[in-house]
């Protein structure tokens, strides 16, 4: 069984990677929504994989980190592209969730991507 729980952040950020005249090596900003799932078998004494509150304690701390900043400006995030966003996040979480099986990010409605670690 898999199950996740969902925040959102508010971030700005500019892609130093991509090509000189390209949109998004501009600082520009977006609302972030972030997935983090967590797969394993249902317990028969609770009824359920993991307690929601359990995986919301865990993300506080990125959300924390995360919301209202400039990434380029965060440890590992010099290049934040969603992908190393992603890949950023669940190198923080896969200590305290042990059952991490995906985060997903979108940067947009449109646009975004999904880790299952390396």
């Amino acid at each position: 069984m898999e199950l996740f729980k969902t925040f959102t952040f508010e971030a700005a950020h500019a892609l130093p990677n991509v090509p000189e005249g390209h949109k998004c090596r501009r600082l520009h900003g977006h609302s972030f929504h972030v997935s983090v799932h967590v797969t394993g078998p249902v317990d028969s004494q609770t009824g359920w994989v993991m307690d929601f509150a359990d995986i919301k304690a865990a993300c506080q701390p990125i959300h924390e980190a995360l919301d209202h900043r400039y990434l380029n400006e965060i440890p590992g995030l010099e290049n934040p592209t969603s992908e190393h966003i992603a890949r950023w996040i669940w190198q923080r979480l896969e200590s305290s969730l042990p059952n991490l099986s995906l985060v997903s990010v979108r940067e947009t409605c449109t646009s975004g991507c999904h880790y299952r670690g390396d």
